[in-house]
């Protein structure tokens, strides 16, 4: 242990989830191995520079080398028979907007359609109105602040995206927003540019010239300037076409980009057209057909799937993760947080979804939120589990029973999260 670095014991774990695989797989988990979650009762786990050094039964990890070599150099807090999980890593989410749409909330509780709301001046659009209007700092506290909440609930790492500027300068500033953010946040912001969320309102018969925006100005400039890892583009009805999303994929790929999609949210997309390009996820997911699942599961795409947004529309269908997971697909679930579709900040609320709404086990979930979440990212080398040499990236919650993080809702039992080896939001 270097002089400068300090460590981390938790013990007295009643249950770990340590999320290590069953087999030598490096993929993500598919059909019966995402149920594997690494259960070890009686745990601990040590950490130092912010990195797993240990973790497994308490006798073991006691004694550990590192620890019996500089106890004094490492803080030791009693979980008190706790649950213990590798911390979320939200995948989709819409980090940057400037206020919420309480239009849409009430036109939808009326019955409007998501249509009639777009055509009143609710939906995407309204929020590009207040981001242009908003300054850089102002969007940055606001996702600043979002990302504690997130914290606060377990989540350690957060895919942010931009979207609601739609043109050149906004979506800059937007994805500046996120780095500013991320850089005050103890845990890891991925940044996604999603100039393709919706054609704005100025490009009515001129969508060709905003492609070309997009491709040509956008993501060259998001790529030069470190601002995003990734590009995405919302391929539905009302938003962009396949053949939109490959230009845009492969204006991607032509800068160093990856890439993902938002897709088969409203309406069902062929995948296979998306595929080709290997994206790090397809997201949403509602809407598929049975030759896409197939070729879905054939590939390392990671499909994504958002419930909170189902819910908070709504609606009746939600994600078929059933349908997926047994035709081998990689499943991951994220929270969407969003103004429109999905405000919610919670990983336990979106675990309790997936169990109730999509009949996936919690196990399931977990790993979904976890490690498939990484994968999604493309971080699953240092994210998503507790194993030696991974960041040190966990969440606490007072349940003696893991099981229990899908089954309570609606209220928060996350007592401690660590990001990188620094213990925040004690609770108890």
């Amino acid at each position: 242990m270097a002089k400068s670095e300090r460590g981390l014991l938790l013990a007295n774990i009643g249950q770990l989830l340590t999320l290590s695989p069953a087999t030598a797989s490096s993929g993500p988990r598919r059909s019966a191995a995402l149920n594997h979650v690494g259960l070890v009762k009686d745990a601990a786990v040590l950490c130092v520079g912010g990195k797993i050094v240990a973790a497994g039964s308490q006798r073991e990890v006691l004694r550990h080398a590192a620890r019996q070599k500089n106890k004094s150099k490492i803080k030791e807090v009693d979980c008190s028979r706790s649950t213990v999980l590798p911390g979320f890593v939200d995948s989709h989410t819409h980090l940057v907007f400037a206020a919420p749409r309480l239009l849409d909330f009430e036109k939808r509780i009326a019955g409007a359609t998501y249509e009639q709301i777009a055509e009143a001046g609710g939906g995407i659009r309204s929020s590009v109105t207040a981001v242009r209007q908003a300054a850089t700092q102002e969007l940055a506290e606001r996702a600043l602040a979002a990302l504690r909440e997130m914290a606060a609930q377990g989540t350690t790492t957060v895919e942010a995206k931009s979207g609601y500027g739609l043109d050149l300068a906004n979506e800059l500033k937007s994805l500046q927003a996120i780095r500013q953010a991320g850089a005050k946040w103890e845990g890891t912001v991925v940044a996604t540019l999603l100039g393709a969320h919706v054609p704005p309102p100025e490009s009515a018969g001129k969508l060709g010239k905003y492609l070309r925006e997009v491709c040509d100005e956008m993501v060259p400039q998001a790529a030069r300037k470190k601002l995003a890892a990734y590009v995405d583009v919302f391929c539905d009805r009302g938003a962009f076409t396949l053949r939109d999303a490959e230009k845009i994929f492969a204006a991607a790929e032509k800068h160093g980009l990856g890439a993902r999609a938002h897709v088969g949210q409203l309406t069902a997309s062929r995948l296979a057209p998306l595929l080709k390009f290997h994206p790090a996820s397809l997201d949403h997911l509602d809407c598929i057909d049975s030759a896409d699942v197939s070729g879905l599961a054939a590939s390392d795409t990671v499909a994504t799937l958002l419930p909170g947004s189902n819910y908070f529309l709504g609606l009746d269908r939600y994600p078929p993760a059933r349908q997926l997971i047994d035709a081998g697909a990689a499943v991951a679930l994220a929270t969407d947080y969003n103004p429109g579709s999905s405000p919610t900040t919670s990983m336990p609320f979106i675990l309790s979804l997936a169990c109730t709404h999509m009949r996936m086990s919690p196990e399931e979930a977990i790993a979904a939120a976890t490690i498939n979440g990484a994968h999604a990212l493309g971080l699953a080398a240092s994210k998503g589990s507790l194993e030696p040499g991974k960041d040190a990236d966990l969440a606490v919650f007072d349940f003696a029973d893991y099981r229990e993080l899908a089954y309570w809702f609606a209220s928060n039992h996350c007592v401690a999260t660590i990001m990188r080896g620094k213990l925040l939001h004690p609770q108890g």
